[in-house]
């Protein structure tokens, strides 16, 4: 069986970097790229009391695929990653669903690392953890871009509206 890159994306532009690196990783092992979206349903899952409808689920599943489908279009435009590639849409959260989709030990993990602050780190559980722990594969972690930061920094800038000084654009 040919082994498998699995990461992780969310439709976000951060996770551009993962799935470049992903692809490449793919290309060096000549495996095959497995790039998963997971998704859970507003309220809870099926057992829940606040459980949403079938036509609900549906639509975020519908969502789901959408957000996939960009995130692959703005990371790979019309050239696509250059490796056989497989989306894949999982109702589960992120880490169990990357730990899942992995078939052996020859496998690798790609997820990224994001810049979170304390009030993320309390909400949100960190999927690369999650996966470091529970992984029967090597993870790969990758960290933000460096210009990540400065675009940032950028945009708290003009929300504060604090004026551009020309001497920090000279390093």
């Amino acid at each position: 069986m040919q082994p498998r890159v699995v990461v992780g994306t969310d439709g976000s532009p951060g996770c551009a970097g993962a799935l470049h690196r992903a692809a490449a990783e793919a290309r060096v092992r000549q495996a095959e790229l497995w790039v998963v979206l997971a998704w859970q349903p507003p309220g809870g899952g099926l057992g829940s009391r606040h459980a949403p409808g079938l036509p609900v689920a549906d639509g975020c599943r519908a969502t789901a695929a959408e957000r996939l489908l960009e995130a692959l279009d703005s990371a790979f435009g019309t050239t696509g990653p250059g490796v056989a590639s497989t989306g894949l849409i999982v109702r589960a959260t992120p880490g169990a669903a990357l730990v899942d989709s992995v078939r052996d030990a020859a496998d690798l993990i790609v997820v990224g690392t994001g810049r979170r602050g304390l009030l993320q780190r309390a909400l949100r559980p960190s999927v690369a953890r999650y996966c470091l722990s529970h992984a029967p594969c090597p993870v790969l972690a990758v960290p933000p871009s460096p210009l990540r930061a400065d675009l940032d920094a950028v945009r708290r800038r003009n929300a504060w509206r604090i004026p551009l000084d020309v001497r920090d654009l000279v390093r």
